[in-house]
């Protein structure tokens, strides 16, 4: 009969939580004294104090308001974060692929050019297409693109003073 060794269950990791509470007991069996018990108590009743002075003043006493209101700041953050990723996206797009489709002109429509620069190019003309899509006949000038790249900036720029607002608030209420 042939030794089949048995396999070793793999452990599987804990899913990460946030937990601002000391966990007394595990810290006096990894060797902690009565000293750091002492100050985890008075730790732990500092946490739970303050979260429940937060949520009185706020009126998130019950439950569903809080999970509704956590849902709420959550989604508010997630909707800037999309927001300013797409301008972002746009404004790269806009930076990069402008400068190579103006070489490619100048260049007199090269092959050589066009086989080096194969991707910027055919981003710029994905772009011509989408505007052909949206019956556009007239392309924007380049002055309109800088007016559209100024005006992403400075709303890119606003959103993320909210951004900031609303990561905050999403934490404070998680």
């Amino acid at each position: 009969k042939e030794h089949m060794p048995r396999k070793q269950a793999v452990p599987q990791a804990a899913p990460p939580k946030v937990n601002l509470l000391v966990d007394i007991q595990a810290k006096l069996q990894a060797g902690k004294g009565a000293g750091y018990a002492r100050w985890a108590k008075v730790f732990n009743l500092k946490q739970m104090a303050q979260t429940l002075n937060y949520l009185s003043e706020h009126g998130l006493l019950d439950y569903a308001d809080l999970e509704t209101k956590t849902a709420e700041a959550t989604a508010r953050y997630n909707a800037l974060s999309d927001q300013i990723k797409a301008a972002e996206k746009r404004m790269v797009n806009y930076a990069k692929t402008r400068e190579t489709y103006v070489a490619y002109r100048k260049a007199g429509y090269s092959k050589k050019f066009r086989q080096e620069h194969e991707e910027e190019i055919l981003l710029h003309q994905a772009a011509k297409e989408a505007f052909n899509e949206l019956n556009v006949k007239k392309l924007p000038t380049i002055k309109e693109l800088q007016t559209e790249y100024a005006q992403l900036l400075a709303d890119k720029k606003k959103a993320y003073g909210e951004y900031r607002q609303a990561r905050a608030a999403m934490r404070e209420l998680l």
